[in-house]
């Protein structure tokens, strides 16, 4: 057997699929293993480059074998479906991480620590809970506007309009006042539970200095941002530059280009929809209170808005930030290596 310089694992929760290559891309090594046996099968291999799918489990399996010494890479799922021939099976899936591995393109992420990613957790759980306290606002209104009752905007608004309906004499006589509390009842928990994962996010990032560089420097930036960038990054330098990064979370127009013509296009879907949200939400507050502030940043931002509207100017800031926080994440890198 020729020596094993490449392996790509298909992990899924009970079986993983190993193909391992030499120096000559040809496929030398094939393993079939437990859950269990996965890290007492590549304990005794001469360390080399291990390469699995950025997917549930796999910081956790990145972490356990670069322990033993082994050089691991995380690919980016969506990289690796182009590159599987044939029906699909796991030794396929292995190979095709094999070969998307071997791309000069290829992008890979960077494994994150077990702090990370229980903070990160945390956003995450965060984020449902909001969708949940949509969903039950959502419904609220689509029940209530089949009486001809309709609110504003806002959940306050919401809020208050149901209580007032609830109290009417066509709500007592249709049966709806219970069902208008239960529903008021349900966004009430949420949001004292969306408000718990709120004090415990800030709470771990009180004390970082990072994320106190970043509330400092960019404006719009808060708690909640400054912990989303610090958590969803695990190395800045695996995005090429600043642009790469913002480009990731949608912040950067697409383009399209044949015979040496780029066209510039509309803003892409992003990879974290929830950072993107933290950041447009956040730029668009300050754009809310631009006022008549004469420096710099506010100048350009009411130019944009009078050119091309406030939505606009607020993506435009986001965009900024973006930028700007991958430049701090990057000299801090810098500085602490």
């Amino acid at each position: 057997m020729g020596k094993v310089t490449l392996i790509g694992i298909d992990t899924a929760k009970q079986v993983f699929h190993l193909v391992g290559v030499d120096s000559g891309n040809e496929v030398v090594w094939r393993r079939k293993v437990s859950r269990g046996q996965l890290l007492s099968v590549l304990a005794p291999l001469e360390r080399c480059r291990v390469v699995l799918e950025a997917c549930a489990g796999s910081h956790h399996w990145g972490r356990r074998i670069r322990e033993l010494g082994h050089r691991v890479e995380l690919l980016a799922a969506q990289h690796v479906t182009a590159f599987r021939q044939g029906q699909k099976n796991d030794y396929r899936d292995a190979e095709a991480i094999i070969s998307a591995a071997q791309r000069p393109a290829g992008h890979f992420v960077a494994i994150k620590s077990e702090a990370q990613q229980a903070e990160q957790s945390l956003h995450r759980v965060r984020s449902r809970l909001l969708s949940a306290r949509n969903a039950a606002a959502n419904s609220l209104r689509g029940l209530l506007a089949e009486y001809g009752v309709v609110f504003g905007k806002s959940h306050r608004a919401l809020r208050e309009g149901a209580r007032s309906f609830a109290g009417t004499e066509l709500a007592r006589e249709l049966g709806l006042v219970a069902l208008v509390e239960d529903v008021l009842e349900e966004m009430a928990q949420l949001d004292r539970r969306i408000g718990d994962y709120d004090r415990r996010i800030e709470a771990r990032v009180r004390e970082d200095e990072l994320s106190a560089r970043l509330q400092a420097e960019l404006k719009g930036v808060g708690v909640l941002g400054a912990s989303a960038l610090r958590v969803r990054v695990a190395d800045p330098r695996e995005f090429a530059n600043a642009r790469n990064f913002a480009a990731f979370l949608g912040l950067a127009p697409g383009h399209r280009g044949t015979g040496g013509k780029v066209r510039i296009g509309k803003l892409r879907k992003g990879h974290d929809p929830y950072l993107r949200t933290l950041l447009i939400h956040g730029a668009r507050s300050v754009v809310s209170r631009l006022g008549d502030k004469q420096d710099g940043e506010s100048r350009w931002l009411r130019d944009i808005v009078e050119r091309r509207g406030f939505n606009v100017a607020c993506v435009a800031l986001a965009h900024k930030n973006a930028r700007r926080a991958w430049a701090i994440m990057v000299r801090r890198e810098a500085a602490v290596h």
